[in-house]
């Protein structure tokens, strides 16, 4: 990890106090830049080569741009810029920072970009953020819908026999179960993790572990959420499922069960992590290297040696599950 730089920001400045509502609660920004990618006036043209993609390997909002772009080919089209994973402590600015300057777009902090685009951009600098290479300026920064213009509009680049991840037969009940796992699962986390008072800590928690609860059962009787095919949802869940162990159990005081102490859970993360558009982008020192020594209070930057990452390549045994079909 010598190209991780040793920095450190304490936990409530992570995000913006427009996060933090009255009762302790966190509440997640908005995306400033939604303009949907399509064929119609206003849209964002589907052109191979225009666009750059600026990600953390430790955020999950940009990891799951990340695996759908490796599952459908369309990492031949977009190009990919990465940060360090440890936000820089030499600005006041909630942002992220290149090792060097990006090699295409020439800039050494996201807010370089962002602030290009609209000078009074306010709010944190986030990723995952599409720049137009073009204009130079980010066009998308919708985290919660990036997913959905992979899948639908940009379905002409797909490499030949790329998976339906939002097969039309199953989209309501898709939108459905996403909308249950970011509220209580990906944001779920966040909302434990930062709030700051006791009562909104404690209902985060329960909820979470509520709906872990649930996913746990659903998933003793099919191999993915539905059934034996990978879908959006399986994405969406994967990212933070992933990061569990390694961050959130601790650092977010996530910690009434372990993700390996969910068997069904555990043996599921796994068949998806051997596959190889998830673990190619899932990169364990810069998930530790970000929530431990930027994401929370740890003022003597140590780095935790556990847990045993080997075991995420150890059998899993899923593939019995593929003849139940969609999920009971």
């Amino acid at each position: 990890m010598s190209s991780i730089i040793n920095q450190n920001e304490p936990l409530n400045k992570s995000v913006s106090p427009l996060e933090i509502s009255q009762d302790g609660r966190f509440v997640r920004q908005t995306s400033r830049f939604i303009t949907p990618f399509g064929d119609q006036a206003g849209q964002l043209p589907i052109e191979s080569n225009r666009y750059r993609l600026l990600v953390s390997y430790a955020c999950p909002w940009a990891h799951r741009q990340l695996i759908a772009l490796k599952l459908l080919g369309l990492d031949k089209h977009i190009s990919i810029g990465v940060v360090n994973p440890v936000r820089p402590t030499n600005t006041d600015k909630k942002d992220w920072a290149f090792d060097e300057p990006d090699s295409v777009l020439g800039i050494r902090y996201l807010s370089d970009i962002y602030l290009a685009t609209d000078p009074d951009y306010i709010g944190r600098f986030t990723v995952p953020a599409v720049v137009d290479l073009t204009t130079k300026k980010v066009v998308n920064n919708d985290f919660l819908n990036l997913l959905r213009h992979w899948q639908l509009a940009w379905k002409s680049l797909h490499k030949a026999n790329a998976p339906d991840l939002y097969p039309e037969p199953l989209r309501t009940q898709i939108d459905e179960l996403n909308e249950l796992i970011f509220n209580d699962v990906n944001n779920g986390v966040y909302k434990a993790g930062f709030a700051t008072s006791q009562v909104a800590y404690e209902q985060a928690y329960d909820q979470l572990f509520f709906t872990l609860d649930k996913l746990e059962q659903r998933l003793a009787h099919s191999r993915y959420l539905f059934g034996d095919q990978i879908t959006d949802s399986d994405i969406r869940l994967y990212v933070t499922l992933v990061r569990f162990d390694v961050a959130y159990y601790n650092g977010f005081k996530c910690n009434r069960h372990r993700l390996i102490d969910f068997p069904n859970l555990w043996s599921y993360a796994r068949d998806l992590y051997q596959q190889d558009a998830f673990k190619q982008t899932t990169h364990f020192d810069h998930i530790k290297a970000h929530y431990h020594l930027s994401a929370t209070i740890n003022p003597y930057q140590i780095l935790p040696k556990g847990p045993d990452l080997s075991l995420w390549n150890s059998p899993h045994a899923r593939e019995k599950l593929a003849q139940y079909g969609e999920n009971k």
